[in-house]
């Protein structure tokens, strides 16, 4: 679901939401409108993470880690949303 600076994210098979607002939005506290976030990550595990890349691209999202692939096997890719907040898409070895 998406509105003018607002953005909100779930899975149909996951309880958790994530939230995502604009700075300077007023559904935020007077305090925290101006705020930007600092050595947040957050990770989702997906299938097929070179499909969902590609998507990502299509989109025009800025990739700001390319696709990659840890020695242990792990493959990843980052992308950062305009309060700084990076967002990580695993998929996980499975040998």
């Amino acid at each position: 679901m998406a509105a003018d600076g607002f953005a909100s994210l779930h899975h149909d098979e996951s309880t958790v939401n994530v939230i995502y607002l604009r700075r300077g939005i007023s559904q935020l506290p007077e305090g925290f409108r101006d705020e930007r976030t600092s050595g947040a990550i957050l990770a989702f595990t997906v299938d097929n993470i070179a499909e969902v890349e590609a998507r990502f691209r299509k989109s025009s999202v800025n990739i700001t880690m390319p696709l990659r692939e840890e020695e242990w096997g792990e493959k990843l890719f980052q992308v950062t949303d305009p309060n700084g907040i990076i967002i990580q898409c695993v998929e996980w070895a499975t040998h």
